[in-house]
């Protein structure tokens, strides 16, 4: 399924987080700008050095009003494993069966050493107040993420 158009409202969803807690797109409407991520797995190298950077950059998101949701398919336990042992204080949402990461366009086709396989494709959208799609990176930069993210938001602003 391709991507969703700038401008487009984003698709709607509700994911376990990692306490097993239920979270929905629409607990976000009119509050404040939703960035959400989607990350291929929880405490491999690149995923953790993106997730730790959103934990640092914690009061520059604050400051930008943006709430920050980190989604890959693991389960509630695993993410809350990766949460404890990395100290991100954000959520975390398991989308095992990967139908949110489809319907953003975050689930394709990779290769590895020459294998190929369907999984999660890293990327970023921004959503503003009025639940639509104002940024998207489709790629990112596991070691800048948070600050890739912080300048799209101030631009937009």
């Amino acid at each position: 399924m391709p991507a969703p158009k700038l401008g487009a409202a984003a698709p709607a969803f509700t994911l376990p987080d990692q306490n097993g807690e239920k979270v929905s797109l629409k607990d976000f409407k009119g509050k404040k700008i939703v960035v959400l991520y989607f990350y291929p797995k929880a405490m491999t190298p690149g995923c953790t050095v993106q997730a730790c950077g959103v934990r640092d950059a914690k009061k520059a998101f604050a400051k930008a009003d943006a709430v920050v949701l980190g989604v890959s398919g693991d389960s509630p336990e695993r993410l809350a494993k990766f949460a404890a042992k990395e100290g991100l204080d954000f959520t975390l949402l398991g989308d095992e069966d990967h139908a949110i990461a489809e319907k953003y366009g975050a689930w394709a086709e990779k290769t590895l050493y020459g294998r190929k396989f369907m999984g999660i494709v890293r990327c970023t959208f921004l959503i503003g107040k009025d639940g639509k799609i104002f940024h998207v990176m489709p790629k990112v930069n596991t070691k800048t993420h948070s600050e890739d993210v912080l300048a799209a938001i101030a631009e937009h602003a």
